[in-house]
C-alpha cells in the first residue's frame, strides 16, 4: 500500500521493552523513501534482535522533504526481551531521552498498549492469524493481517480527534458504487479501527490518461448518486461556507507567522472575497455530497480491470470540486488534461445545466484554503516530534490559493 522508489533515507532506532530503554541501533539504510514506511525497519530489527518488534513512532528527522528521505530516528518496542549485546547504549541517544516519555497528543497506535489493543481487536475479529506492520505515522497505522484461511486483510487505525470513520464513509460511497470501494471486514467506529479486504493491483501514482479519466468519472457518478442537502450522520460538514469562520484564526496563528506581511495582507483580502467566491461556486450548479478529501492517484488501486479508491480518513460532506482538483498536483500535464475533461464531461451529464469547468477555476483557491485548514488540524492534534510531517503545509496552501490555485 506504499509507493517504493530509490532511497535517500537512513534510519536510527531507539528500542524499549516493557517500559525499559534498552539502547539503540543505526544508522542503516532502507530502500523505501517515506518516513511512515516501516516494513524494512521491522525486518532489520527482528533479524538483529531475534524477537518480534513494532515501530511506534517518529522521534526526529533531519534533512529530507515532504515526509521522505533524510536521516530519521524512530522509537521501536521489542515484544520480548532481545538477546544481550545486540544494541548500543549510546546509539541514537542524544536528545531522545525526553521524547520517550508520555505525550498528551500521542496517538494510540504509537504506544505499546494502544497498538497491542488494536491488534488484539483485529485478531479477535479474524479468529487469529499473523500481522505484519507496514506503516506508522501521526495519521495512521497499517498492518497486513493474514487470518488462518490465508487471505489478506488490512488493519488501519486512525485518530478520532480529526479523522473520519472510514467504515462509515465506505458505506456511504458503496450506496453510489459498491465496486469502487474496498470491503469492510469489521469496524470499531469509536476507536477509528477498521479491517478492510485486500484490493488487487497497484496504487496508481503514475496514472495514465485512461486510468485517471476512469477514476474521476467513477467518483463523479458515485457522488451524484449520494448527493444530499445536509451532511449524512457521522460525517463532518466542510462545505465551502465553513471556511469563513475558520480562516481568520488560521492567519492569526502559526500559519500566518509563516507568511510574509504581504502574503498575510493578500490572504486577508482573499478571505474578504470568500462569500462572493462561494456564491460563484454555488452558481456552477454542482451538489454537495460525500467528498473523499484526498482523491489523488496514490489513493486509487487498479489491477487493469477494476479501479478502487482507498484511504477515507479525510472524507467529509462538502463540494465535489475538491476531489475534482486533487489529482492535478499528482499527474503529468497530459493525464491531468484528460482527467479534468472527464470530470467536466461527467458532471455536465449528471447535472444538466451545471458548469463544472467553471467550478474547477472558481474552486481552486477555495480548495487550497480548505487544505490549509486541514493541515493545521493535523498540526494541532499531533505530538511535537511528528510535526515534521506537516510543518509549513498550511502556509504553503495559502500561498497556492493566493497564486490562484
Amino acid at each position: 500500500m506504499t509507493e517504493q522508489q530509490a532511497t535517500g533515507r537512513t534510519v536510527d532506532v531507539v528500542v524499549t521493552y516493557d517500559g525499559e530503554r534498552l539502547g539503540g541501533t543505526g544508522p542503516f539504510p532502507v530502500v523505501t523513501r517515506w518516513w511512515s514506511d516501516v516494513t524494512e525497519i521491522v525486518a532489520h530489527l527482528e533479524a538483529l534482535l531475534g524477537v518480534p518488534v513494532v515501530v511506534l513512532r517518529l522521534l526526529r528527522a533531519h534533512g529530507g522533504d515532504g515526509g521522505r528521505d533524510g536521516s530519521v530516528t524512530y522509537h521501536a518496542e521489542a515484544l520480548r526481551r532481545p538477546r544481550d549485546g545486540a544494541l548500543r547504549e549510546d546509539a541514537a541517544g542524544a536528545g531522545t531521552d525526553g521524547l520517550l516519555g508520555p505525550a498528551a497528543l500521542r496517538v494510540d497506535w504509537a504506544t505499546p498498549e494502544g497498538l497491542w489493543s488494536a491488534l488484539t481487536w483485529a485478531f479477535g475479529e479474524l479468529g487469529g492469524g499473523t500481522a505484519e506492520q507496514v506503516r506508522t505515522w501521526n495519521l495512521s497505522g497499517v498492518f497486513r493481517m493474514t487470518p488462518e484461511d490465508g487471505r489478506t486483510v488490512w488493519l488501519k487505525t486512525t485518530s478520532p480527534r480529526f479523522n473520519a470513520c472510514e467504515a462509515t464513509v465506505i458505506r456511504l460511497f458503496a450506496a453510489g458504487d459498491r465496486e469502487f470501494v474496498p470491503d469492510v471486514v469489521a469496524a470499531d467506529t469509536p476507536r477509528r479501527r477498521v479491517l478492510l479486504g485486500h484490493v488487487e493491483g497497484v496504487n496508481c501514482y503514475r496514472a495514465e490518461p485512461d486510468v485517471a479519466s476512469a477514476a474521476v468519472r467513477r467518483l463523479a457518478a458515485a457522488q451524484a448518486a449520494i448527493a444530499s442537502a445536509t451532511a449524512p450522520q457521522g460525517l463532518r460538514d466542510l462545505t465551502p461556507g465553513t471556511l469563513i469562520d475558520r480562516l481568520p484564526g488560521l492567519l492569526d496563528g502559526e500559519a500566518g507567522r509563516d507568511l510574509t506581511p504581504a502574503e498575510r495582507a493578500g490572504a486577508r483580502r482573499l478571505i474578504a472575497r470568500l462569500p462572493a467566491l462561494i456564491a460563484e461556486l454555488d452558481a456552477c450548479g454542482l451538489p454537495h455530497t460525500v467528498v473523499h478529501g484526498d482523491f489523488h492517484p496514490g489513493n486509487w488501486r487498479s489491477d487493469g480491470r477494476r479501479i478502487v479508491m482507498i484511504d477515507f480518513a479525510d472524507s467529509h460532506f462538502g463540494h465535489p470540486v475538491l476531489d475534482g482538483l486533487r489529482p492535478r498536483d499528482f499527474l503529468d500535464d497530459r493525464s491531468w488534461e484528460h482527467a479534468a475533461d472527464a470530470w467536466v464531461e461527467a458532471w455536465s451529464a449528471l447535472v444538466p445545466g451545471s458548469d463544472p469547468r467553471r467550478a474547477l477555476t472558481v474552486g481552486a483557491p477555495l480548495a487550497h484554503l480548505l487544505y490549509a485548514v486541514r493541515y493545521q488540524e493535523f498540526l494541532d492534534n499531533i505530538e511535537p516530534s511528528e510535526r515534521a510531517y506537516h510543518e509549513g503545509d498550511p502556509a504553503g496552501e495559502i500561498r497556492a490559493a493566493l497564486a490562484g490555485g
